[in-house]
């Protein structure tokens, strides 16, 4: 069977589906892992992750999204044998990136862990994860091209595979490595450890999928000039492409010196608005302890740190599950429209995606925030730090906007103004930091993570609007904060119902009881409160996909009148 091509809806569906598995993994893997190397343990492990994560954006210069930009734009004007070149620079380029990130990250462990994480045992856990960058480069470059050809399945597929043995190996050799006596620090570095095992599975699905589309294409004629004369006599190679326009045309008949300075003109931006959210992670893993030691004393800020790292960072990504898919899938339907010069698309697609990634998100942060105790309980068998997941959860939103934005703006070819937008973020995030934790804590240190979002996301929208001609909701902006509202208000006060009432003797079913009273009522009612406030329209309604759009109608929801946006 064939690999088709998937729509911006499509594609953002299958990206999302795949990285909530992959997320949903994740998470339930650091139960067992919080168990088993305790909230200390989940420090070190997340420290190695944390560095090892923005060495991966840098060792990948933002390739990936790049590569989707310049695919897109290849496949759009049928510039076939280009796209093939392109995609073979990036390879080469990823395997070089591997190699010597690799070696970097090993070698610089000792140091990272003893002078600025302050964290010693940190040193043999980033050590066993080094290895995962031999691969991931190009795993990410795979993806990329993937994504350029908006077929998505791939990267979802590759992302399960490798979430699954991630989560196997990490527990499994943790818990060996305990029950055979080795201590808590070469335990962690075993569940580091499953980040290489989760490479080497992701590559094995994405080079499968590679070799299927490359026979597509052979058969196709996509690998080779496949334009005819009109007496059927083919057309040299030098003629054989169609002639670009707009954008693109100046990306014709590169050379390979030619394509990595294009993909570098268009990575280097890329990989630092990418930096964003694993710079602010690597500066909390960075600076936590250090800042917080005096108030709270080394054990103190290593659990404050653990507890944010290891439980806070994992439940507050899954709001942006949606974000990143859509980031993925936007950028090269943008990017093709753009390169076609349909500057009425380009305006469309923005304004469908970040009218996507308000109304999927917002529920799921709404419902997560007011859920906060019993989810935390849930998870981790305590309550411990549950204002923190829920500060860190309500500030994703402003993250998922921020992100869909930034996006937007990539596709558009527009690296300038969001990279400087991530500097000035970063910059207040450093700032707020270190000027609100003496004064109020962990939670000075996520106040200054929020007004990092806050002020990416209205800098990146503000730049956006000069640009493009976009609506996310327009006047119904009024009934969406209403329905928010009444959705949180109802959170809480079933939150309450629940700790007073429900007790039942085993403490896991307590709090899965507690979770299912405030969740699923929260995630139930919020498309009746879109209805009743009037914020979804026919349009929205038309553009969901069959299975929603289904029930929905046997719950007898329709639309009868089409609101003014």
């Amino acid at each position: 069977m064939a690999i088709k091509k998937d729509s911006l809806i499509k594609g953002t569906i299958i990206l999302t589906l795949a990285a909530f598995v992959a997320r949903f993994l994740g998470v339930v893997q650091r139960i067992p892992l919080k168990h088993l190397l305790d909230d200390t343990g989940m420090a070190t492990y997340a420290i190695a992750y944390n560095i090892y994560f923005a060495l991966l954006i840098v060792a990948t210069a933002g390739f990936p999204s790049a590569l989707s930009k310049l695919i897109s734009e290849r496949y759009a004007i049928g510039e076939y044998a280009q796209a093939a070149r392109i995609f073979r620079a990036a390879v080469w380029f990823a395997l070089t990136a591997g190699f010597v990130s690799t070696v970097l990250l090993y070698a610089a462990a000792p140091y990272y862990a003893l002078r600025i994480s302050e964290d010693p045992d940190a040193v043999l856990a980033i050590r066993a994860l080094a290895p995962a960058l031999l691969l991931f480069p190009l795993i990410a470059i795979m993806r990329g091209y993937f994504q350029g050809r908006q077929m998505m399945t791939a990267n979802g597929m590759s992302q399960i595979v490798e979430q699954i043995l991630r989560v196997l190996t990490a527990v499994g050799l943790a818990l060996l490595l305990l029950l055979l006596g080795y201590g808590h620090v070469r335990a962690v570095a075993g569940a580091s450890f499953g980040g290489v095992m989760g490479s080497i599975g992701a590559f094995a699905v994405m080079f499968l999928y590679w070799r299927k589309l490359r026979k597509e294409d052979e058969r196709e004629g996509k690998l080779a000039p496949s334009a005819k004369h009109a007496d059927g006599s083919a057309v040299p190679a030098s003629l054989a492409t169609a002639e670009p326009s707009g954008p693109a045309a100046s990306h014709q008949g590169m050379g390979m010196r030619q394509i990595y300075w294009t993909i570098l003109k268009i990575s280097i931006p890329i990989s630092l608005i990418s930096l964003a959210v694993p710079l602010i992670n690597f500066i909390d893993s960075s600076t936590v302890i250090p800042l917080l030691k005096q108030q709270l004393g080394d054990e103190g800020a290593k659990a404050a740190l653990g507890i944010l790292a290891g439980r806070a960072q994992s439940l507050a990504g899954i709001p942006i599950i949606l974000a990143i898919a859509l980031s993925q899938s936007v950028v090269p339907v943008i990017s093709s429209a753009f390169a076609r010069g349909d500057l009425r698309e380009v305006g469309a697609k923005a304004s469908q995606a970040l009218r996507i990634s308000v109304l999927s998100g917002l529920p799921v942060v709404l419902a997560l925030v007011a859920g906060a105790r019993p989810v935390n309980g849930l998870l981790f068998a305590d309550t411990n730090g549950t204002g923190i997941i829920a500060m860190l959860t309500a500030a994703s939103m402003f993250q998922i906007l921020m992100m869909t934005s930034a996006a937007i703006m990539m596709g558009l070819g527009q690296m300038r103004a969001p990279t400087v937008h991530v500097f000035a973020g970063i910059a207040l995030k450093l700032a707020g930091s270190f000027a609100l934790a003496p004064y109020w804590g962990i939670y000075g240190i996520l106040a200054a993570t929020t007004a990092s979002f806050m002020l990416t996301m209205l800098l990146n929208l503000a730049v956006l609007r000069r640009t493009v001609d976009y609506v996310v909701l327009g006047r119904r902006w009024t009934g969406m904060l209403l329905a928010a509202a009444v959705m949180l208000l109802a959170g809480f006060g079933l939150d309450r119902i629940g700790e007073q009432y429900l007790h039942p003797s085993v403490s896991a079913v307590n709090f899965l009881l507690q979770s299912a009273l405030v969740g699923i009522p929260v995630l139930l009612s919020y498309p009746l409160l879109l209805m009743l406030f009037k914020v979804v329209t026919e349009e929205d309604f038309s553009s969901m996909p069959a299975i929603v759009r289904k029930w929905m109608l046997r719950l007898g929801i329709r639309l009868r009148s089409k609101v003014e946006r």
